[in-house]
């Protein structure tokens, strides 16, 4: 009720109204770019290309909304944009050029997004001609250079037209223009599944008391989702009094926000990359030993694969969840920015004191965030191997859909917060 309040409110300032417009306009765009299918392939071919499970493809079918699997314009979706920034944060702690551009604020994050779009260009255009020449060759109505470079050129550009249409939300809608997209493509894909599962209830394969169990246990997927991506450990931080020349500065208290998921979602899409990797072969190469083999011991849908995948899922999301905290957030620098603006922990020395306590109270949380992220990753995958219903994914959709959904209301809060200021300043 609170967040329809919130939008209720939001709807009635004339600018933030033209913001939220804006936003489900460039959605519908993405939409219907997800519909446009690429020029000379034959549909027909192209619909037995993918039967069964399809590994890591899922997960890029996922992300683009059902656009890989109809192999739409946006077939790639914002993947390769994903990719180029995941590598780039990578690069700024092996290239102190890099870092240094981290640090320079509005000017060094312009010169960054450049280098990220450059390099969404590049993956797109080597991801197109892997698809285009490997997985899709056989769909295409003629393999000539002409016809495999037109493909190859529509598929990249709808990539760089994903980036330019989330660049353009960031500037002029509501929330982050990249999360919104993959959560367009994601919710686009809820009618379908449900109608998946009535039409397995009404051939009988899903009980009634299972889908009421499912519906109860997603709700309190969602609720614990919301609970762990809002919640944070606030450690106090006294800034002492300085006085420069007639002025006195400081002395004032405020806390650092230390939240339970720093990583958010990439843990779990780091972990299922490498789990999808194998069972992606086996689509290439179905009938051999090496796919008997994935599919027995490595594949959700196998005995005991199911066990093993689930088991190495969990361990997986905990180091990637460690792994990539580590990268977003350094105790080292926390404690150098306080010591040098005269801030400190009541009852930890600057220096080294504070950043090994900072250090155990991000280890003690994080630890809490990768429990939460494997559990909600690995149940899903359980329930599938026991019930009909259609899970795939599930644990990670809902992590994105909760997460941008509280992102997107957190801005359309701000927003409103600001506008509600300037009134009282007037």
């Amino acid at each position: 009720m609170e967040m329809l309040r919130t939008i209720g409110h939001a709807w009635k300032v004339p600018e933030v109204r033209k913001k939220i417009i804006f936003t489900l306009l460039m959605l519908l765009v993405f939409r219907i770019g997800s519909n446009i299918p690429v020029p000379n392939i034959d549909r027909t071919i192209l619909s037995q290309l993918f039967t069964g499970d399809m590994g890591l493809l899922s997960l890029f079918d996922l992300f683009s909304g059902g656009s890989f699997q109809n192999f739409t314009i946006f077939a790639l979706g914002i993947t390769p944009y994903i990719t180029a920034s995941i590598i780039l944060q990578l690069l700024t702690i092996a290239i102190p050029r890099l870092e240094e551009l981290a640090r320079e604020g509005e000017e060094g994050r312009k010169k960054m997004a450049q280098y990220t779009r450059y390099l969404t260009v590049f993956l797109g255009l080597i991801q197109a001609i892997g698809m285009t020449v490997g997985l899709f060759r056989n769909a295409l109505v003629s393999f000539d250079f002409w016809n495999v470079a037109l493909v190859v050129l529509v598929l990249t550009a709808g990539t760089a037209f994903l980036m330019w249409l989330g660049e353009l939300i960031n500037e002029n809608g509501v929330g982050n223009g990249i999360s919104l997209l993959i959560f367009g493509g994601i919710i686009c894909r809820a009618p379908a599944a449900v109608h998946r599962t009535i039409l397995a209830y009404q051939a009988g394969e899903v009980g009634m008391m299972t889908i009421i169990l499912f519906v109860i246990f997603a709700l309190a997927v969602v609720v614990g989702i919301v609970i762990f991506q809002q919640g944070q450990r606030r450690i106090p931080v006294q800034y002492a009094k300085r006085v420069v020349g007639r002025k006195m500065y400081g002395g004032q208290s405020t806390h650092i926000p230390m939240r339970t998921n720093q990583a958010g979602v990439i843990p779990v899409i780091f972990a299922l990359s490498l789990l999808q990797f194998p069972l992606t072969i086996t689509y290439f190469v179905p009938n051999s030993g090496f796919a008997a083999w994935c599919t027995k011991w490595l594949s959700p849908a196998g005995n005991p694969g199911v066990w093993v995948y689930a088991i190495l899922n969990i361990v997986l999301i905990i180091f990637f969840t460690y792994f990539y905290t580590a990268l977003v957030f350094n105790p080292q620098n926390v404690s150098d920015n306080m010591k040098n603006n005269g801030g400190f922990i009541p009852g930890i020395r600057p220096g080294k004191p504070t950043t090994d306590y900072l250090q155990k109270v991000m280890t003690r949380i994080t630890f809490a965030g990768a429990i939460f992220l494997a559990i909600v990753a690995t149940i899903p995958t359980i329930i599938q191997q026991f019930t009909a219903l259609d899970l795939r994914f599930g644990g990670t959709s809902l992590l994105i859909v909760v997460g941008v959904a509280l992102e997107t209301m957190k801005q359309i809060e701000q927003q409103l917060i600001m506008r509600n200021y300037s009134g009282f300043l007037k």
